[in-house]
């Protein structure tokens, strides 16, 4: 019963990770919450491990960058009412608080002190933000162009994190982050060729980029199998 209940866990968090995705659908409050529910539990459900130095890194630093995203959708969404705005930030407002419970999990300190959008401890992230919302104030366009390099910055890094991690519960929200991220890059290409532009990827490979987008939007997966990720882009994770 233990082992049902766990399995029914894992599948209920990749739901949560992977919801208001879907650029048609309406995120409300009450969605949020709902895809909020039970993140705890499910967490813990894995072992505690032994955490590395690289694992570490890798939390601090997409704790923070998947505040970005939420961040830089919520300022377009403000500015230019698009649904899509709205429901993918209601999306990384889960995926950020996924890593969350795995820091608090792992006895680590926050580096989010104030959740406030637009504030970060990390400079490079902080510059980010300024960077991004500015390009993205010349039009809906440039803002749609916006969302896709955030996309493509987040499934480099994930992927580039993953390959350093061994913890079990790392590995299965980072799966289904990237997992995420893929579906809001197909959302945010798409937007961008219904309103004339065009995208060319900045961190991942060309090949990794065609294979995402001539791909269907992807539902929930246990993300327990294995770590190949294909291929990589840019190397490191510089973020100005």
């Amino acid at each position: 019963m233990k082992k049902l209940s766990i399995i029914f866990a894992l599948f209920l968090f990749t739901a949560i990770l992977m919801g208001c995705e879907n650029n048609d659908e309406v995120a409300t409050p009450e969605t949020t919450n709902n895809a909020l529910y039970d993140l705890q539990g499910t967490i813990d459900s894995f072992p505690l491990e032994d955490l590395s130095e690289e694992e570490e890194e890798g939390l601090m630093i997409m704790r923070e960058e998947e505040k970005l995203a939420r961040d830089v959708y919520i300022y377009f969404y403000d500015k230019y009412g698009l649904r899509i705005f709205n429901n993918i930030s209601q999306s990384e407002e889960t995926h950020t608080t996924a890593i969350k419970t795995l820091i608090e999990k792992y006895g680590l300190t926050d580096p989010v002190v104030d959740d406030t959008p637009g504030v970060f401890q990390n400079e490079d992230l902080a510059a980010l933000y300024t960077q991004l919302t500015a390009a993205g104030d010349a039009s809906l366009l440039e803002a749609l162009i916006v969302g896709a390099t955030i996309e493509d910055l987040d499934i480099k890094d994930l992927m580039e994190f993953d390959d350093d991690v061994d913890n079990q519960d790392i590995h299965f929200v980072y799966d289904n982050l990237t997992r995420g991220s893929r579906n809001h890059m197909r959302a945010y290409y798409s937007q961008v060729l219904n309103n004339g532009g065009t995208y060319e990827p900045q961190y991942i490979s060309q090949e990794l980029f065609d294979s995402i987008i001539n791909s269907s939007h992807e539902g929930g997966g246990n993300g327990h199998g294995g770590h190949g990720h294909g291929g990589h882009g840019h190397g490191g994770h510089g973020h100005g």
